[in-house]
């Protein structure tokens, strides 16, 4: 990965910042973005004494014109785009009885949309290369979970769609790879949305007793190395 160019989606914290972390330490040169400048030019600061090269650029997952921003931005500092992960996302806690409409909608613009808009201004740099494409789905991109109605489809869908464009890529070189972590311990689900829309703030899980970000990222890393196809994370998953 050493002088190879990497964009990770929402990589200011949880499994996006682990990532940068993982890849800087390789030589990587890494375009992370993210909705809060601040988040993203704190992360830019701890990380700028690694070996790789990293900028940070605002950019919300959820509108067109950001991901080309994105795209346009990181080239012009790099001059390509070697691997793009798409690792921005939202979750959501709520029965499907109870919840708003707009929360279904919005995880379905970020989590889906998303991918497929940075996928698709990253696509030309990424063929010439024989780069990858890799979507941080989730256990719940397989299975549909109580109380995650618009996060399981959203990770279906994305699912669906790089299962597609893998098929269509299998002559290109290029290599498409789905990832489906199972619990780990990051920000995303202090972070799920509520029926309201607002965000939960705390996890129901013990921290303590899943799987790191960095184990996550270490696992990702060798992943995109090794060209991998799927990879689904703990014996939980598994099952």
């Amino acid at each position: 990965m050493k002088n190879k160019t990497i964009i990770i989606t929402g990589g200011s914290s949880g499994i996006g910042k682990a990532m940068a972390m993982r890849f800087l330490k390789e030589g990587a040169n890494v375009a992370i973005s993210g909705r809060n400048l601040e988040n993203l030019n704190a992360t830019v600061s701890e990380f700028k004494s690694l070996p790789g090269k990293i900028i940070g650029i605002q950019a919300d997952a959820s509108k067109k014109e950001d991901a080309a921003k994105l795209i346009q931005e990181t080239v012009a500092a790099f001059g390509t785009v070697d691997v793009l992960i798409n690792n921005a996302g939202i979750s959501m806690r709520a029965l499907f009885k109870d919840v708003k409409i707009e929360v279904l909608e919005e995880l379905m613009q970020v989590n889906f949309w998303g991918t497929v808009y940075a996928t698709k201004e990253a696509l030309p740099y990424i063929l010439k290369n024989k780069g990858s494409i890799v979507g941080i789905s989730s256990i719940a991109g397989y299975r549909g979970l109580p109380a995650r109605t618009g996060y399981s489809a959203s990770k279906f869908a994305m699912q669906g769609f790089l299962e597609s464009l893998r098929t269509e890529l299998l002559e290109s070189g290029t290599n498409v790879l789905t990832v489906c972590p199972g619990f780990t311990s990051s920000n995303i689900r202090n972070t799920a949305l509520a029926a309201d829309g607002k965000q939960q703030g705390d996890s129901p899980l013990e921290e303590g007793k899943i799987m790191s970000a960095e184990e996550v990222a270490d696992r990702i890393y060798s992943a995109v190395i090794n060209r991998k196809r799927t990879v689904v994370m703990t014996t939980q998953g598994k099952l």
